[in-house]
Formats: C-alpha cells, structure tokens, sequence
C-alpha cells in the first residue's frame, strides 16, 4: 500500500513541508523505519536520532527545530502516527459469530443482542450478559455475574460467581476475577479461611490487564471504579476500594482493604500495605512501598514511600555516602594524630615534674 505525503497530511489534519508528492510506502518509530517510510519525532531531544535514521519523512510537534527531510507539523504526534500506522495495518475486524455451539450457556443465563460468544467458553446459572458483549474462547463466567453492554472478555478470563462488570470494559486473557481473599485465622494450630461471602465490582469503561488478579470482598465487594485503567500483572486484594480515572501500573500490589481516590496514579511495582487510604490525584513512584496514609495530591517516592521532596534529599545523601566516608576516615586519622601528640606532651610533662 503506497499513499503521498500530501495525503497521509489530509488524513491526519497536519500541516506539510516539503515534497507532498514524496510516495510513503508505511510507517515505523525511529529505531526501526526504512527507506520510503514516514517516522514520528515527539521531542526536540530526537533531532539526533531523527538525522541518522533513513525516514523518508517524519511527523513532528509545532516545537520541533526544522529537519532536512519532508515534515508534517500536528498538534498532537502520537494520536496522528497511530491514524498513519492504522492506515496501513488496519485493526482486525472481529467476526460476528454469535452464540457458538462449543460454548456452554446455562439455560438459566441471560444473553443481550448482538453478543458473541466463542467456542469453549462458559457461562454459568443466572448470569446476565449485555447487548454487544465479547466473550472469547476459554472464558469462564461463574453462576450469578452481570456483564454490561458492550464488555469484552479476552481469552481464559476467568469471573467468580457474582462478579458484576460495567458497559465498555476490557478485561485481558488470563485475569481472574473474585478468587478469595488471602484471609486466614489462626484456629488449634491450623490456618482456617476466613470468610469470603464477597464479590468484586468493576465499574463502566475500566481496562484490566492480562494476568491480573483482583480478588472478592470478605462480607461485601472489592470495588474498582469507573474508568480505572490496571496493567498486566496487578494485584489488587480482598476489600480494596479502587477510585475513578485511577492508573495502575505493571507489577502493583495492593494489600487488603485499601482506598485510593480518584484520578490516582501507580508507578510500576509499587507495593501498598493492608488499610492504607491514598488521596485525590497523588502519584507514587515506581518500587515505591506504601506503609501510610497519603494525602491528596502528594507525590511520594522511596521504600518506605514519603513525600517527594524528602525522598530527593535522601537520595542525593545516600549517593555522597562514599566521598562522606572518605571524610570521615581522614578527620579520624586527625584525631588520632592530636590525639597522639596530646599524649606525647602530656607524659613529657609528667617526666619533667618526676625529675
């Protein structure tokens, strides 16, 4: 597929310098375009990059110092590219398959319209399955779930009984929702489980990533609220009450019963304790550790996590430790010298007076 600069700038709104004639057979980042290909510079800082790279062409922000190849300024890089990329690798359009005869229904299940339902998939007793719902080979929705209008379920997603997810959301293969809390007593020697008679309930338009695991309440629900986005590989335990608009990168681990405002933001790795309450619009650093309460709008870094400013100091402590050391040693061995010398006086005193 071969398209000139001219138009991929009428397809993306930009405004052109240089050849509009110039044929752009595709579309990659820096690192990886060829000959013929257009390229995308979002920072002045790959300049560099950009003039070492064999980009036929290369969509820049209205910052970006003039290049010595065809260029189209945009308001916004990232969202033109991906109108460019998709032009020439179009998304796969899922077919409509409706309800397949490899998957299981329950007959007590309630199945909106247009819904797809793909072989080996499984829906248990008295689930409710919106109009427009995904469900992809592998999933397994237990007895009593509510699923919204047009929620898609990726492959071996698995959903505990009673789980309730809201219109447009998106959940990743191989993320379990509702499994049990991680709550034992202690009873004769033996770890009994505690109760788990809870359930989850995700909000509308919310993204959970592949592999993640959000786990039911004890008596009530482990909420996650409307338009949270969750990367691949979260945990999020039993109790948690997830804000709206949250960002929860790869690799966070949130303990029991913790609340997080909304508009929240996680940096990869971040670990939380159990009853921990996180602010309106704060942001944690990445392999953060979280063992207090944080106020709204705070950023916090460090293990054990405190407020960015502070953690900053100590870093830039830690990282003079070395040379602090070397001082250290020398005003010793300047000690020990006076000291040594006050010695030497003093028993110098002390055999003049004996004499």
């Amino acid at each position: 597929m071969i398209i000139t600069l001219r138009e991929i700038a009428d397809l993306i709104g930009g405004q052109l310098t240089g050849d509009g004639n110039l044929q752009i057979s595709g579309a990659e980042t820096i690192r990886d375009v060829r000959p013929g290909e257009i390229t995308l510079a979002d920072k002045p800082k790959l300049a560099i990059a950009l003039a070492s790279s064999t980009a036929s062409a290369v969509i820049v922000p209205e910052t970006f110092p003039p290049v010595a190849i065809p260029y189209i300024t945009v308001s916004d890089v990232h969202r033109s590219f991906a109108k460019i990329v998709a032009f020439f690798h179009p998304p796969r359009k899922q077919r409509n398959i409706g309800i397949s005869p490899q998957a299981y229904v329950s007959p007590t299940a309630k199945i909106g319209l247009d819904v797809n339902i793909h072989p080996l998939a499984s829906i248990g007793d008295d689930v409710e399955v919106g109009d427009g719902a995904t469900i992809f080979p592998g999933v397994q929705v237990m007895a009593g779930c509510k699923i919204g209008e047009n929620v898609t379920l990726f492959p071996n997603v698995v959903l505990y009984e009673n789980t309730v997810v809201g219109p447009r959301t998106t959940i990743h293969s191989g993320s379990i929702i509702g499994a049990h809390g991680f709550g034992y007593e202690t009873i004769n020697g033996r770890h009994v489980l505690s109760a788990q008679l809870g359930n989850v309930e995700i909000g509308a338009d919310v993204e959970i990533g592949a592999c993640t695991t959000i786990d039911r309440g004890t008596y009530g629900p482990t909420v996650i609220g409307e338009g949270t986005k969750i990367d691949n590989q979260v945990m999020i335990a039993h109790n948690c009450r997830i804000g709206r608009h949250n960002i929860l990168c790869s690799h966070v681990g949130i303990a029991g019963s913790c609340v997080t405002g909304d508009y929240v933001v996680l940096a990869g790795q971040v670990g939380i304790k159990d009853h921990v309450n996180i602010g309106d619009r704060a942001i944690v650093g990445a392999q953060s550790g979280v063992m207090c309460d944080i106020p709204s709008a705070a950023h916090y870094l460090g293990s054990p996590a405190m407020p960015e400013r502070d953690q900053m100091h100590v870093y830039a402590t830690q990282a003079r430790l070395p040379e602090m050391r070397k001082q250290l040693k020398a005003l010793q061995r300047t000690v020990d010298e006076l000291s040594a010398t006050e010695t030497s006086s003093n028993n110098r005193a002390l055999r003049n007076e004996a004499a």
